[in-house]
């Protein structure tokens, strides 16, 4: 412990498991700990079902027809989209001719252009230009490309159409969804990233108590555990370790729901994803419901798993996800988590301190991508590179 490092990392979600081993594979030496037994922290996987029992404090045990407890493999934050939509015989036609539009779009070619100035027109009037109603819009704005307002109706609409544009690739290269889901769970991706970091020389530390973040002249220099200081030039860590320097500035409601059938009217699809825009019922935050099964084994066979969740808009949240768990009932066991939407108070370029955000109600991993990202320029001063981040890998190990 005594050793000087890089960069110090506090939390094994999955931002920070991602952050540790990109600067690994950038040849800084990582430390990375955290005060749990298991990767994952709050977005964890939860086995066997008997602890997601114990975690959601519901009394006694879970009843025989649930199958085995160690098949069970229970997200406590999934993150994926596979979105479905229902619209009338014309709005298809209609809406057909807008995703060709899409797909033959290109922002450096203004011969696809169609009359439209990606820079300048706003995307309602790309909407109106091809006769889309409402919940089409909805649909095309919420689920595909992402957005969780509306505020990019009155934005440029290059944004917008490449974020559909993406969406519409993933799905011609996989099929049936653009989205992967891993198999046992989301648990499966921090753990994946942490073998990455130990590949290039860094460090793991779980079950590691911490004392202390020592910051000196209103910069950190190191973290005490157990009596020992490890010292680092930087720290990031998860709003958990640094209460003092996050605030409040809202809560995420999460009922995880235990069902013995496939949510009606979705082919009975063994994994799906509904969104419910917030102009659907009269909120100023979507609804998302991300179901499961014991395809991608986290559930016994036969047994699915629905997770809802939201952005809490009053005192009494359940109340606001009512029209999601209609869609999932009958309900064979329901756990319910209220949970404080904490961000970093500032930068963190003074203290060197970099904090991440906590899980949104988004079931994919858009806005978490956001946050790695600008975590990584705020800590380098540069962009994220992806492609310069597979060519130092190869460097190293001369892969294709």
């Amino acid at each position: 412990m005594n050793e000087e490092y890089d960069v110090i990392v506090l939390g094994t979600g999955l931002t920070e498991c991602i952050l540790s081993g990109i600067m690994s594979v950038n040849g800084k030496k990582v430390l990375h700990m955290d005060r749990n037994p298991y990767y994952g922290g709050e977005s964890a996987s939860i086995t066997p079902l008997e602890d997601l029992y114990k975690r959601f404090k519901i009394p006694g045990a879970p009843p025989a027809s649930m199958g085995r407890g160690r098949d069970w493999n229970v997200d406590l934050i999934p993150k994926f989209l596979m979105a479905n939509g229902l619209m009338g015989l014309f709005e298809k036609r209609r809406f057909r001719k807008f995703l060709v539009y899409v797909a033959n779009f290109d922002e450096k070619d203004p011969r696809t252009f169609e009359g439209i100035d990606p820079m300048k027109t706003a995307m309602r009037d790309v909407y109106k230009k091809f006769d889309l109603g409402q919940d089409v819009i909805d649909f095309t704005g919420h689920a595909l490309a992402l957005y969780r307002t509306d505020d990019y109706l009155d934005q440029p609409c290059c944004e917008t159409i490449n974020r559909i544009k993406l969406y519409s690739e993933s799905l011609a290269r996989y099929g049936k969804s653009p989205y992967l889901y891993p198999l046992y769970g989301l648990g499966e991706l921090p753990q994946g990233f942490a073998r990455l970091s130990a590949i290039y020389g860094g460090t793991y530390m779980l079950n590691k108590p911490i004392e202390e973040i020592i910051v000196q002249n209103g910069k950190v220099i190191g973290v005490k555990s157990e009596g020992e200081v490890a010292r680092c030039k930087q720290l990031i860590c998860d709003p958990s370790y640094v209460q003092d320097r996050v605030e409040k500035v809202g809560q995420v409601l999460r009922v995880i729901c235990i069902l013995s059938h496939p949510i009606k009217n979705t082919n009975d699809a063994n994994s799906c994803q509904i969104i419910i825009p917030q102009n659907q019922v009269n909120r100023k935050s979507d609804i998302y419901v991300c179901m499961i099964s014991s395809a991608h084994n986290v559930a016994a066979q036969g047994k699915y798993i629905a997770i809802v969740s939201t952005t809490v808009e009053t005192k009494e949240p359940e109340k606001e996800i009512r029209p999601a768990l209609e869609l999932l009932e009958p309900i064979e066991q329901k756990f319910v988590s209220i949970s404080d939407l904490l961000v970093p108070k500032d930068l963190g370029t003074e203290s060197q301190i970099f904090i991440s955000r906590a899980y949104d109600a988004t079931t994919h991993f858009e806005t978490t991508c956001d946050d790695i990202k600008d975590i990584y320029k705020r800590m380098t001063g540069s962009e994220f590179d992806f492609e310069e981040m597979k060519r130092k890998k190869n460097d190293i190990y001369g892969e294709d």
